[in-house]
């Protein structure tokens, strides 16, 4: 059993099927960046929705020192299976070398939405 469902609740079909899809997000230099990202992705069908979060300002070790940074954030819905296509595709257009690209399962979803997603992604 995933460790993300505790023990004493029982598995369902629906947990099960929605297990699938997940959430992607990417730090990137400005709005632009991540709308011209997530418009490429979004062409290819290795996304459903992206929206970016403008502007915010992030604190982070590189390079032994710590950095300040303004940046925006790229929300991405899509499924598991498609994220090492959405990551080469993301390696072509970033602008970092280095990007943070990270996948959060999404557990539950609603019964329209997940017909949606089915209906409109990359078939694999």
């Amino acid at each position: 059993m995933p460790s993300c469902i505790p023990a004493e609740k029982s598995l369902d079909v629906n947990t099960i099927v929605a297990a699938k899809f997940c959430q992607l997000w990417l730090t990137c230099k400005d709005k632009e960046e991540a709308a011209k990202i997530g418009r490429s992705l979004l062409d290819k069908k290795l996304i459903a929705c992206y929206g970016v979060l403008s502007s915010f300002k992030g604190e982070f070790w590189w390079e032994g020192k710590i950095k300040k940074a303004d940046e925006a954030l790229l929300e991405l819905l899509t499924r598991l299976d498609l994220f090492d296509e959405i990551e080469r595709e993301v390696a072509k257009l970033h602008s970092y070398d280095t990007f943070v690209l990270e996948a959060v399962s999404v557990t539950r979803i609603s019964k329209k939405a997940e017909q949606w997603l089915k209906s409109e992604l990359k078939n694999v």
